[in-house]
């Protein structure tokens, strides 16, 4: 789940990821461009046909629609990497917008289950959404021994 994304491009390559994965993309309104935006269609070739996307209009109306049980929220401000966790299906991982992060009363949230982080060398702020996402989502699906994968 991406929590008011800004690039388009970020978004189009999310969406080849679940289309590459069987994921589910949820995009967090308000988004920083239009869903029929050139840079987001190029980014996401002709995968976006073979993605699950959905937009909602905002993060009580994703929590309404997804009811899920667990939610990882993905921060530089955490002490707990990405792997310390047993993924389950129906997880959500969330993600923040691309300049910030994700904001703290998103952090805090009661369904919020745990925050975790990506391990980087010191002195770096953030890595590339996207990319982010991939590093999350690939090692959920490796605990599950990439179950569907050819």
């Amino acid at each position: 789940m991406f929590f008011e994304p800004r690039i388009p491009q970020n978004t189009g390559n999310a969406i080849r990821l679940v289309a590459g994965t069987g994921c589910e993309l949820h995009l967090v309104g308000p988004l920083g461009f239009d869903m029929s935006e050139p840079k987001l269609k190029r980014a996401g070739l002709d995968y976006h046909d073979l993605a699950s996307v959905t937009v909602h209009e905002n993060l009580a109306a994703a929590w309404e629609a997804l009811k899920p049980d667990r939610v990882f929220a993905y921060t530089a401000h955490s002490t707990r990497f990405h792997t310390s966790v047993d993924y389950l299906p129906g997880d959500v991982l969330l993600f923040g917008p691309e300049p910030t992060g994700l904001p703290d009363d998103v952090l805090g949230d009661d369904r919020v289950t745990d925050r975790l982080r990506i391990p980087m060398i010191p002195g770096r702020r953030s890595l590339n959404l996207a990319n982010s996402a991939a590093v999350v989502m690939y090692e959920a699906w490796r605990q599950h021994g990439f179950d569907g994968a050819v």
